[in-house]
């Protein structure tokens, strides 16, 4: 991988190249971009001024976006208790984004009750860190989606506030602890809090047990994060829904974004009412749920899926359309949507991102088409491009 620094040149010609549009595929075309936009897709002449970029051979696709990440956890915290600086955490976590072809990425911040990595304390310093220093260093365009635990009624102001400023690009409402009775689900939790942690597992049954008491008292502070998020043109996510009766709260609470719905009925509910289903590309590269759930490859044929994201491992988001190709669920143009203008969509920035036409931000892809299956994911990836300019570069073997 090779990371370069930005052309001073504003106009660039992408020469040669078969471009995934809109409507298709566009054969040997020259795509011009100027100050960050695609301006022509199909340029007969290059006019002069232009820095010249010979594709001859590669294909051209949107940029990847992906509304929901947060692999970026294991880059602050490899193991429990073991936390790196921001600065150097996601960082290295924009390179992994780039390698795998994200050009907007949401970075899922979970807003919990938990110390540490999943607490307010941290939101607060990776929210300052992106929308402060690190736009000095962070290549990917880079957005926030607050994931807020509907157990954690401290600081509710603090969030509305960010909600208020602008801070917030999606808001997605969580319920995490296990319901009482449900032994399974239980210790999962209890494992899965422990990984990210250096508390003992009685103090974090006990966290349970306080935070289970109190979460009656965030009830009206949902209602109120949801009001805010409509009247700020934030766009709202559910998290597992698993019964007809969440589904309907999330229809009364107007979702635009239904995440991991559990079943394809449920999944089918949400659509109905209008919300996108964003399911994990890692289901579908591994061939299913690793909770149980619904698969990709069940929601797409059963027509109950509108977009891909990362989950927890960014690669896989890359690889999907291809194998939704392969197994011969879809084509790979409608698979390319659903990590790129479907996503766009959902999330209210499709007039800038998500496709290659005229007007639109000039984040894309080039990749070598005969070389995207083997283990390491820059093998098909030749290079990155967000905002018109080639961010990284790689070496494409044959």
């Amino acid at each position: 991988m090779q990371i370069l620094s930005k052309l001073t040149n504003t106009k660039t010609a992408i020469q040669g190249v078969n471009v995934l549009t809109p409507d298709g595929w566009l054969k040997d075309a020259t795509v011009l971009i100027e100050d960050g936009q695609f301006t022509k897709i199909d340029q007969a002449i290059t006019p002069n001024g232009f820095h010249l970029v010979n594709a001859q051979g590669l294909q051209m696709l949107p940029g990847i976006i992906d509304l929901h990440g947060d692999a970026f956890e294991r880059m602050i915290c490899p193991r429990p208790g073991v936390n790196f600086p921001l600065s150097i955490a996601i960082t290295d976590n924009d390179r992994n984004l780039l390698a795998s072809g994200i050009t907007t990425f949401y970075c899922s911040i979970t807003d919990s009750y938990e110390p540490g990595l999943r607490s307010r304390d941290s939101a607060r310093d990776l929210i300052n860190f992106i929308s402060g220093t690190g736009k000095q260093f962070l290549n990917c365009n880079h957005r926030i989606h607050i994931r807020h635990e509907e157990a954690n009624i401290a600081g509710h102001q603090e969030l509305c506030d960010w909600l208020e400023s602008g801070h917030v690009h999606i808001l997605s409402i969580n319920d995490h602890l296990p319901p009482p009775g449900n032994q399974k689900r239980l210790n999962r939790y209890l494992n899965s809090v422990k990984q990210r942690s250096s508390m003992s597992m009685p103090e974090i049954e006990e966290l349970i047990t306080q935070v289970t008491a109190q979460k009656h008292k965030g009830d009206a502070q949902i209602e109120q994060l949801v009001d805010l998020a409509h009247t700020y043109n934030i766009p709202l996510a559910s998290h597992d829904d698993d019964t007809p009766e969440k589904v309907a709260l999330s229809q009364k609470r107007q979702v635009a974004i239904a995440e991991f719905p559990a079943t394809v009925p449920l999944a089918a509910q949400s659509r109905e009412y209008g919300a996108a289903v964003l399911m994990g590309a890692p289901n579908l590269v591994r061939g299913g749920s690793h909770l149980g759930l619904m698969s990709v490859a069940e929601a797409v044929k059963h027509n109950v899926l509108d977009c891909l994201c990362s989950d927890y491992h960014y690669p896989s988001l890359f690889y999907a359309p291809f194998k939704l190709q392969e197994l011969g669920l879809m084509s790979f143009e409608q698979a390319w949507s659903l990590v790129s203008s479907q996503p766009a969509e959902a999330a209210g920035i499709s007039d800038r991102k998500g496709k290659i036409a005229p007007g639109l931000d000039a984040d894309f892809l080039l990749i070598s088409p005969d070389n995207y299956l083997p283990s390491a994911i820059a093998v098909g990836i030749a290079s990155v491009y967000v905002a018109g300019q080639e961010v990284t570069r790689y070496q494409i073997k044959s």
